[in-house]
């Protein structure tokens, strides 16, 4: 995902493989994650040619969203959670979060 969310253009299972340099992975292998990640709704593709090109679904913004909110969800007392995260932030983010919140009232 960080691969496809880096590039501003879709790929090819065989571009992902080649900008895959920390390990050494067949392209078999690298074309059935990218499939089983579009299965789950977290690729688009589009048939170019015999292959497929692959793009995110989501922003990586979006999707790391999507887990903070799954994350809230498995929590028993949401309002406890976000008291605790509120408190763990920094003081620059705890004013990003302020500025949110106004706009919302908004």
């Amino acid at each position: 995902m960080d691969i496809l969310w880096a590039q501003s253009a879709p790929l090819t299972a065989r571009e992902v493989g080649r900008l895959i340099q920390d390990r050494d992975l067949a392209p078999t292998t690298v074309m059935t994650v990218l499939d089983r990640l579009s299965r789950k709704g977290f690729l688009n593709r589009t048939r170019d040619g015999r292959a497929w090109r692959y793009e995110p679904a989501e922003s990586r913004d979006a999707y790391v969203t999507e887990l903070m909110l799954e994350a809230l969800d498995l929590t028993g007392d949401r309002s406890a959670a976000l008291t605790r995260f509120a408190q763990a932030v920094s003081g620059s983010e705890a004013e990003i979060l302020r500025r949110a919140l106004l706009e919302l009232e908004e």
